[in-house]
């Protein structure tokens, strides 16, 4: 009985120092080398589908066990993959960013030059006239005025009683009424911390329709990515994070993915 009582122990205590095994943190810092670059990264764990954002630091800390692969994203950067192993869970991990190439686009030159000066310099070279009519003009417009503006008015002469004089605008009451209300009702705008912002952006995920990206087949990585990028250009955990508007915080992604779209090569429709 006792050998039996003792053996239930040992299994007792393999399965709590199992499970405290698998709930294992890795931390560290992910390095860009550009101080002025505060926009936090993407991390990943591959292995069990977990993800976070790093503070504006770069600093971050994530579950993982020995041999998970855990990935590393940030706009403008390439991405880095990192497989744990048990030293990892000792010191801080490092991780260094590197920073993608822009390319430049092609200007094309419609005008082609045939080498005769007379005839390129006619071409590139504003005419005389047109040169002397736009001196003219800024001189006009910097030239102080001679004559008073006359007043954009009609004279009392044709104009019928005023019945409006001395009567009260009730419509304008009510709307400055309103304004007042709605300007108290509405919450401080403050700037977002780092839980506020992650809390806001998985909001966004649940409960905004994000299909227009999907369409262009965009995955949940791509996904999390553009919603950082809106998250930096647009400020929206700062602005809607206290009063979540859906429409309006639909605008903003849309106007930030048009921008985001310009800069990043994107497939499906193209409605």
């Amino acid at each position: 009985m006792k050998k039996y009582i003792s053996k239930s122990l040992l299994m007792v205590l393999f399965c709590i120092a199992s499970g405290i095994k698998a709930q294992q943190k890795i931390s560290g810092r992910v390095i860009t080398g550009n101080d002025l670059d505060l926009a936090p990264a993407l991390i990943v764990n591959i292995s069990n589908g977990k993800s976070i954002l790093s503070d504006m630091s770069g600093k971050f800390e994530i579950e993982a066990k020995e041999n998970d692969e855990i990935r590393f994203v940030k706009e403008g950067y390439y991405r880095s993959d990192k497989k744990i192993n048990g030293e990892d869970f000792k010191t801080p991990l490092n991780i260094i960013l590197r920073r993608m190439e822009i390319q430049i686009p092609e200007v094309k030159i419609k005008y082609k030059p045939t080498g005769n000066l007379a005839k390129d310099n006619q071409h590139y070279n504003e005419s005389r006239k047109l040169q002397s009519l736009k001196s003219d003009m800024e001189s006009y417009m910097r030239s102080p005025l001679n004559e008073p503006l006359p007043n954009n008015t009609i004279s009392k002469t044709f104009t019928g009683h005023d019945f409006n004089a001395g009567q009260v605008n009730v419509l304008g009451v009510l709307g400055a009424v309103s304004g007042l209300v709605k300007k108290a009702t509405k919450p401080k705008i403050t700037k977002a911390n780092y839980n506020e912002t992650q809390d806001f952006l998985k909001r966004v995920k649940t409960q905004i329709n994000l299909s227009f990206l999907t369409k262009y087949g965009m995955d949940e990585e791509q996904i999390d990515t553009f919603l950082l990028y809106a998250e930096k250009t647009r400020s929206l955990a700062k602005r809607f994070r206290k009063d979540f508007q859906i429409s309006e915080i639909e605008y903003e992604l849309k106007v930030a993915f048009a921008e985001y779209s310009k800069t990043n090569r994107l497939e499906g429709s193209t409605e």
